[in-house]
Order: C-alpha cells, then structure tokens, then sequence
C-alpha cells in the first residue's frame, strides 16, 4: 500500500517535468515555424506577407502560437487548483492526527497500542501492522483488543466510524460551525 503511494507520487514528479519538456518542445517549435514564415514572407521585399500562398503557413502559425497561450493559462489553473488541494489536504490530514490523538489521550492508550491504533486506522492489516513494528501478530492482536475495549467498539469499523463522525460533525481548524440561529434564518 505504501509502494502504491510512493510510485503515485514519483509519477506525479515525473509528469510534471514531461509536460514542462513538451511545453518548451512547442516553443521551441513555434519559434522555428515563426522565423521560417517572417524570413519568406519579406524575402520578395514583404510582397508575399499577404498572399495567397502564405496564409496556411500563417494561420498554422497563429494557432500555434494561441494554443500555447491557452495551454499554458490551463497549466497555471491547474497548478494553482493543485496547490490549493494539497492546502486543504493538509488542513484535513493535520485534522485527523489532531482528533486521533485527542482520541488516544482520552482512551489512555499506552504508546504501542497508539501506534497500532493509528496503522489500523490508516487501513493496515494486523500482519502489516506487526511487520511495521516488529512485532508478533499476536502482540498486535492484544493491543488491538485493548484499544477496542477502552475505545467501547467491538472492531476496526467501527473504530474508523468514530474518527469519520466527529471529523463530519466537528468544522476543520481554522472554520467554524454556524451557530442553529443562523441556520433557522438560511432554511
């Protein structure tokens, strides 16, 4: 599950480099084909800039250069949408850690059964779990019935259910719930 994400990213990273080396491709293209079409059109003296025969080259030329204006307006959106995502994912995941250690706190849990709680939470399986840690899955299995019982769940679903409740329910850092009065005069 971690390679997973790990190839993700470097194929983001990679991606990135490859549109930007296609972007200057164009350019690169564009200048050739710009160069090509004002050396022929004034080589008679500027005669031929209006003709009949030029206009292909020209029009080719025009959308070209407009295509990589709008391509590269679309990739600025698109890095300033990423951006904001990866803002807003933060606040999310920096939500989550604070809730589950909130959780942890008022659960008591001992260090280990914490870090057990955190990889079961995150979707990781017991023989997972005791690789991560280097532990028996025995071991694992006894911190997980522990967290199970000061926690007052009887599984993983319902451990994660709790999480995803409150983080529905409770506004992420830095927003608040709009108090009941405000919400009667909106409906």
């Amino acid at each position: 599950m971690q390679r997973f994400g790990v190839v993700l990213r470097k194929l983001g990273r990679n991606a990135g480099w490859r549109l930007m080396a296609l972007i200057g491709f164009q350019i690169l293209c564009t200048l050739v084909l710009v160069i090509d079409v004002l050396h022929e059109a004034t080589r008679d003296g500027g005669r031929q800039l209006f003709s009949l025969a030029m206009l292909p080259e020209f029009l080719a030329t025009l959308g070209l250069c407009l295509g990589m204006v709008v391509e590269g307006r679309f990739v600025l959106q698109m890095r300033r949408k990423q951006a904001d995502m990866a803002r807003g994912l933060s606040v999310a995941a920096g939500a989550i850690d604070s809730l589950m250690r909130r959780y942890f706190r008022d659960w008591e849990l001992t260090p280990a059964e914490s870090d057990v709680a955190a990889f079961t939470i995150k979707g990781f399986s017991i023989t997972e779990v005791a690789q991560l840690r280097g532990s028996a899955e025995g071991t694992v299995k006894t911190h997980l019935n522990a967290i199970y019982r000061k926690a007052g769940v009887s599984g993983r679903a319902q451990l994660v259910s709790l999480l995803v409740e409150e983080l529905f329910a409770a506004p992420l850092p830095g927003q608040s719930l709009p108090d009941r009065q405000s919400l009667a005069e909106a409906g």
